[in-house]
């Protein structure tokens, strides 16, 4: 059986011997430089733009700008998977320090370069705003006029009697945490490369959603999708940064007025900074409990900072909503989740999107109100989570819940390795904290795939689920191979590319395993029946007196009569077999009561940590950190621990050092210097984590699952270390330090 083993990934050897075929180093003949000419101004009138200078530079072949766009037959002037609020190129105004003004295509980088210099530009600068509270007041900028308060989406949950809960409470507890920009860092920059042949558009792009960027670049151009063709090789990480739209409607727009030649946009890494960050968050948290624990009434309120255009927000600050409550039983539950408009780069998914804010707010607090009532914070929790059969705040019956499992296994293996220092320095002090998160996953989605089995016996699934580093294709073809009843050396995949590979909704939101793999199931068991169907004639009994099995058609009543998959394929005289594949969830919420379903299923994960803290300095040292998921059944173990330790050491960036500094819209540290990511020295002394299992359970996506806890657990255990509550990320020793003065 293929499910189960630790098959190494399927391109391992090429990873190793660094010739896996990124995009980055993606080589097109004669293929032209882009460079784009970006704003200096957080908010301003664009009066001026002159390109004569550049367009007429040797070696420069176009240059795009705004009177390009919105014209009979060429690009419109504004695009979006979501909202089309984003113009490819900036139009009339600029809203954030980065945003593209005009980009050029020159047959050598430092032609494109000092073509940039040679745009002549004017500005009338206007007021700016960067925090999304501010902005939702009033009194300051309006990014766009449509929204004068800046608020672009309003997302609503309301679950029982709020007003009846609260005076329920034995006690009121009220907080505010936040979560500020952060970057995604990937090892590969966005990059993305068009070429036209007549009305027929290719573009080869590092993208966690092909074809919604089909969908988009289609719409861009009034063309059918079956027009825009979108390949997808092997992503150098994504972590949501690469999802929904990024590079593509500025590269291929430019690529439509070169008119023949390919272009291609590789991002530096300031230039990242700029394209796409994490949502900075503020929630205020408000909880009434009774004397035991007991919760009456929960009401959170969020200010999602967008940045300047919409981008994935509004499904984000939607999904932001139920992720933000916490995975514990409260009858009565109050949410507002506002989407801002702010002067800042977009904000996209962010690896464990929403979720990993809204822990670090529910999970901090729920310490508080533990620490409040006297109640021990593994007890309290497990008292109060949500058990299988209770209802979730938005209405449903939850099922599958290991909420207590994951949170107990996190702490019973954290007690085995935790110790007390051998000797106790005065100066520092350890603690223990705990968390527990729980992520919803796309309500709607749909995966498809297609299985072609040749007369060699080998299968070829084709697919559309992106590999980004996380080994999906390894995990595909294992599933594959079960489903078929094969070895998994003679399943073949063919990634994503809108000619060949069927549709998938995208690859993020831990659901390309899950929904990719019962498409598998689903694709495999009609392959079955064809190969039963074509045997007959060959084994001269009817469908209904044959089986599929172990890689050959069998007759039941005499298994030793068969026949391989692979001479059925040959008999027939068939160059190949093939099946599509189909999987599909619906769900929904109600956008006045935040009612309905929130996802197929609720992805579940705990953490556990001893820290250690510095007095005199106020650095906080994580010796030893256990991160639990529940994936239901693991299809390679190897690959599984590898994400959710990966995960671990991933949220320690946010966790204690990483944030986007920002002054007046300028990001003062966009590199690897001044912006801290963790290194090896940062790693726990010990790192565990344990995808849970069940016999015969449902795989479920890990994707992200032991990311969100993190943060709060390692806050928890600061707090109690040394007694003080961090209510902004990072935890850095500054904060500590400031902290514990504050309590002496």
């Amino acid at each position: 059986m293929a499910l189960g083993k630790a098959i190494p990934m399927s391109d391992a050897v090429a990873r190793v011997t660094g010739t896996i075929p990124y995009t980055v180093n993606l080589q097109l003949p004669e293929t032209l430089v882009v460079k784009v000419l970006r704003s200096p101004l957080p908010h301003a009138r664009l009066v001026r733009l002159d390109a004569s200078a550049a367009e007429a530079m040797d070696g420069v072949v176009a240059v795009l700008t705004s009177a390009d766009l919105g014209q009979p037959g060429g690009p419109s002037t504004f695009s979006g998977v979501l909202w089309k609020d984003q113009p490819v190129v900036a139009d009339d105004k600029v809203r954030y320090i980065g945003e593209p003004v005009a980009a050029v295509a020159a047959t050598t980088e430092e032609i494109a370069e000092a073509a940039l210099t040679a745009i002549e530009l004017g500005y009338e600068e206007l007021p700016a705003v960067y925090d999304a509270v501010a902005a939702t007041k009033g009194e300051t900028a309006t990014v766009h006029d449509k929204y004068p308060d800046n608020i672009f989406l309003h997302a609503k949950l309301r679950h029982g009697d709020i007003a009846a809960g609260f005076a329920a409470a034995d006690v009121i507890i009220e907080e505010s945490y936040t979560s500020p920009i952060a970057q995604h860092v990937t090892m590969e920059p966005h990059v993305t490369a068009a070429q036209w042949h007549n009305d027929q558009l290719t573009v080869w792009t590092a993208t966690q959603a092909p074809y919604l960027v089909q969908a988009a670049l289609a719409e861009l151009f009034a063309l059918d999708s079956a027009q825009v063709r979108v390949i997808v090789p092997p992503l150098g990480g994504g972590y949501g940064g690469k999802g929904h739209l990024r590079l593509e409607p500025l590269v291929s727009a430019l690529a439509w007025k070169v008119g023949g030649r390919p272009v291609k946009l590789v991002l530096t890494r300031p230039e990242e900074f700029v394209t796409v960050t994490k949502h900075a968050a503020t929630i205020h948290i408000k909880s009434g409990v009774r004397r035991d624990g007991a919760f009456t009434a929960r009401q959170v309120t969020i200010y999602w900072n967008g940045g300047a255009y919409a981008d994935a927000s509004p499904s984000l600050v939607r999904a932001g909503m139920v992720r933000a409550i916490g995975p514990y039983r409260i009858a009565n539950v109050w949410v507002d989740s506002y989407g801002v408009y702010t002067n800042l780069p977009p904000a996209g998914a962010f690896r464990g999107a929403m979720a990993s804010q809204g822990a670090w707010a529910y999970e901090s607090h729920i310490d508080t109100i533990a620490h409040r009532l006297g109640l021990n914070p593994l007890e309290y929790r497990l008292a109060h989570l949500l058990q299988d059969g209770d209802h979730f705040a938005t209405g449903e019956i939850l099922h599958d819940v290991h909420f207590s499992k994951c949170l107990k296994t996190a702490a019973g293996r954290l007690n085995q390795q935790a110790t007390a220092p051998a000797h106790p320095a005065p100066t520092r002090r350890r603690g223990r904290g705990l968390a527990v998160m729980m992520k919803s996953t796309m309500p709607t989605s749909r995966s498809e795939c297609r299985l072609s089995l040749n007369s060699a016996g080998q299968i070829t699934l084709y697919t559309s689920t992106v590999e980004m580093g996380q080994g999906t294709h390894t995990a595909l073809s294992q599933i594959t191979a079960a489903a078929m009843e094969m070895p998994p050396d003679r399943v073949v995949v063919v990634g994503p590319d809108t000619a060949r590979t069927p549709f998938d909704s995208s690859t993020n939101a831990s659901r390309g395993t899950t929904m990719m793999g019962q498409a598998i199931v689903d694709g495999a068991q009609k392959l079955k029946e064809k190969l039963i169907d074509a045997a007959v004639p060959l084994l001269e009994h009817a469908a209904e007196e044959l089986a599929a099995a172990s890689g050959h058609v069998i007759v039941k009543a005499q298994p030793e009569r068969c026949i391989s998959y692979g001479e059925i394929v040959a008999r027939n005289h068939h160059q190949s077999i093939e099946a599509m594949g189909t999987y599909q969830t619906r769900g929904g919420l109600d956008p006045e009561t935040g009612q309905g379903l929130a996802t197929p299923h609720w992805h579940q994960g705990a953490g556990a940590c001893q820290v250690e803290v510095d007095t005199e300095t106020g650095k906080v040292t994580v010796l030893r950190y256990v991160g639990t998921a529940w994936a239901g059944r693991v299809v390679n173990p190897t690959l599984a621990k590898l994400q959710n330790d990966g995960n671990v050491i991933f949220g320690l960036g946010p966790a204690v050092m990483e944030e986007v500094l920002v002054d007046a819209g300028q990001i003062v540290n966009p590199n690897l210097s001044d912006y801290l990511i963790p290194s090896f020295l940062d790693i726990p002394t010990e790192l565990e984590t344990v995808a849970l299992e069940s016999e015969g359970g449902e795989i479920h996506g890990i994707g992200e699952m032991t990311l969100p806890c993190v943060a709060p657990a390692i806050a928890n255990a600061v707090y109690d270390a040394v007694g003080i509550r961090i209510y902004d990320l990072p935890i850095t020793a500054e904060k500590v330090l400031k902290a514990l003065q504050h309590e002496q």
